[in-house]
C-alpha cells in the first residue's frame, strides 16, 4: 500500500458531516458520495453529474435519503454526499459502483469507515456519529 493511499485512509478517519437537520441515531444508514471517484479530483461540473447519477440510483432503490456534505474538519475539502437508509451490503454496492474507496456506515449511533475498493484496509469504528456532525443552516455550495 502506497503512502498516498495510507494518508487518504487516515484522512477518512477524521470526517465532518454537515447536516441541515439532525439524524436519529436509532436508525441505520450509510453515507455515500459519488464525488472524486478513486480520489481523483474532478471539476465541480463532473462531480455534479456523478452526484445526479448517484441520486437516481438511490431513488430507484426507494429508501429514504438525506443530502449532506462530508468534509475535512477544517473544511479544506468537501464532497456532496447522501445519508441513505439502506443496509451495509447495498451501501457497499453503491460505493463500489461509483468507484469510491470507502463509505461510512452508521449503526446504533456509531459510525464506521468501511472500505469499498481499498484492499488491505480493515473497517474502522470511529465512535459516535454525533461527534462528527455539525448542524448548518444550509449546505455549502460546492459549484466552484
Amino acid at each position: 500500500m502506497d503512502n498516498t493511499t495510507q494518508d487518504l485512509w487516515q484522512c477518512y478517519q477524521a470526517p465532518l458531516f454537515l447536516l441541515t437537520q439532525a439524524l436519529s441515531c436509532d436508525l441505520s444508514f450509510a453515507v455515500i458520495t459519488a464525488h472524486n471517484p478513486a480520489s481523483k479530483l474532478l471539476s465541480p461540473s463532473q462531480n455534479r453529474l456523478l452526484d445526479r447519477q448517484l441520486l437516481r440510483e438511490i431513488e430507484l432503490i426507494g429508501s429514504p435519503y438525506r443530502a449532506l456534505v462530508g468534509a475535512a474538519p477544517d473544511l479544506s475539502h468537501m464532497e456532496k454526499s447522501w445519508a441513505v437508509f439502506i443496509d451495509r451490503t447495498m451501501a457497499l454496492q453503491l460505493g463500489k459502483k461509483f468507484n469510491q474507496y470507502a463509505i461510512y456506515v452508521i449503526e446504533q449511533g456509531d459510525v464506521s469507515l468501511v472500505p469499498c475498493t481499498l484492499d488491505g484496509h480493515d473497517e474502522v469504528c470511529l465512535g459516535k456519529f454525533s461527534d462528527y456532525v455539525q448542524l448548518v443552516y444550509e449546505l455549502p455550495d460546492l459549484s466552484t
